[in-house]
């Protein structure tokens, strides 16, 4: 009998046993098979590392705009087909009216004039503003200096003495300078302005230092530093 009992006590053990090693077994082929699968993922990637590598460093931006270029003829090309005006339909597409003028408002102020960002374009615009202004072909007073020896240039006449500027070009030029050069130039101007008044410190850093000074005592309501500059 005691026998029995321990030939039937011992299966169940040797089962269990086997049922562990076969959930052990096939864990470490799933650890492996995972193993394998990061080793190659890796391995990509690495490829894929070196690749990126070797391409210059503005390849993504190329490949962006030569996609965008892409899709605008192909949005072009069917703005064609269908007889619409592209440029017009981009817009109506991106944003509305409401939006636009937004913007465009916000573009101006943000740069309300540009006349002296650069040189050529502060003689661009100054020419253009000149030719604008030039006055319409005065053909009786042309007739009158056709006639004239000033005309005319010969040997003996002196065409500076005989040259008078009118005196409406004369009031022109003074208010052009006046009225809109001198004072743009003061509004543009990098110098500062001197005030009596205003409080005397050794040099700009130390200016800067005090007002940055006192707005901080503003913040934290205290007068400190003001009692100390005035009794100083």
């Amino acid at each position: 009998m005691s026998s029995q009992a321990e030939r039937s006590s011992s299966v169940p053990k040797d089962i269990s046993f086997v049922e562990r090693q076969i959930k052990r077994i096939k864990r470490l082929r799933s650890l492996h098979s995972a193993r394998n699968q990061a080793r190659t993922h890796n391995q990509h990637e690495v490829v894929a590392e070196q690749t990126r590598n070797k391409l210059p460093p503005n390849y993504e931006a190329k490949g962006r705009q030569a996609e965008w270029l892409r899709d605008d003829q192909a949005k072009h090309q069917d703005a064609e087909k269908a007889e619409k005006h592209y440029a017009r339909v981009n817009l109506l597409n991106l944003l509305s009216a409401v939006e636009a003028e937004r913007l465009e408002c916000k573009k101006k102020k943000r740069n309300s004039d540009e006349e002296f960002s650069t040189h050529e374009q502060a003689t661009v615009r100054q020419h253009t503003k000149l030719v604008k202004i030039i006055p319409a072909a005065d053909t009786e007073q042309y007739e009158k200096q056709k006639y004239s020896d000033a005309f005319h240039s010969e040997p003996n006449v002196t065409i500076h003495e005989m040259h008078t500027d009118r005196e409406e070009a004369i009031d022109k030029m003074v208010n052009d300078l006046l009225e809109e050069q001198i004072v743009k130039r003061a509004r543009y101007s990098r110098s500062r302005g001197y005030f009596d008044d205003a409080d005397y410190y050794i040099n700009d850093k130390n200016a800067k230092f005090n007002k940055k000074l006192e707005c901080e005592d503003w913040k934290l309501g205290r007068s400190y530093t003001r009692e100390l500059g005035i009794t100083i």
